[in-house]
């Protein structure tokens, strides 16, 4: 077709130099586009990770003003419902983390928080298992946890990708991941640690091995 794929429109755009948005027209693929500071060239495709049709987004320079242009696609969901992406898979996969860098033909997927659940655990020994990220916008979740350690036992089950948003009814939204894995190491043996989650859709759909 004269129009081509959003790959394509990426390319003339990008090609072409345009500063402005050049598809703000809704069809089955394309949600819209949401450029958040014109002087910024490059285009990306976002989808969200349990599924969407693909927006078009450009004009970021930081991790918050990614979030916002995402959040500009979805009438659904707003900056704050969004915990991290992931580049080029839809899967929650650690390893594919976007963090600083982002290719000109990389695909972004959005994961975003769904409903909350209430873990309750008692620490039994210093170390609790756990390896904690966060998205660059005030939300530390779970990285990776270690077989046979106390979190890998909890339940309900603790799940990579988690968001802590709460510990002992002390919000943690808005702490580094440091922080909070400081806070959690602070705290006493023997101690009981009560955390709400946000715990994320699909959250079956893991990294591959």
């Amino acid at each position: 077709s004269t129009k081509g794929n959003p790959q394509q429109q990426q390319q003339k755009q990008h090609e072409r130099g345009i500063t402005g948005s050049f598809n703000k027209k809704r069809s089955d693929n394309i949600v819209k586009t949401c450029d958040t500071n014109a002087g910024i060239k490059l285009t990306f495709q976002v989808q969200l990770a349990h599924g969407s049709p693909t927006g078009i987004i450009s004009g970021f320079n930081n991790i918050i003003q990614l979030y916002q242009a995402i959040a500009n696609c979805y009438d659904e969901i707003t900056m704050d419902d969004i915990l991290f992406c992931t580049i080029n898979t839809h899967r929650i996969c650690m390893d594919a983390l976007l963090c600083s860098n982002i290719n000109i033909n990389d695909f972004i997927f959005a994961h975003i928080a769904g409903q909350k659940k209430e873990v309750t655990l008692i620490k039994t020994e210093p170390a609790l298992g756990l390896t904690i990220t966060d998205n660059g916008a005030g939300k530390a979740f779970i990285k990776r946890i270690v077989p046979g350690t106390i979190t890998s036992q909890a339940k309900p089950a603790l799940e990579i990708g988690d968001f802590i948003e709460k510990i002992n009814g002390e919000s943690m939204v808005g702490q580094r991941h440091f922080d909070v894995a400081r806070y959690l190491r602070m705290l006493p043996v023997g101690s009981t640690l009560v955390k709400l989650i946000f715990f994320l859709f699909f959250i079956d759909l893991k990294c591959s091995a």
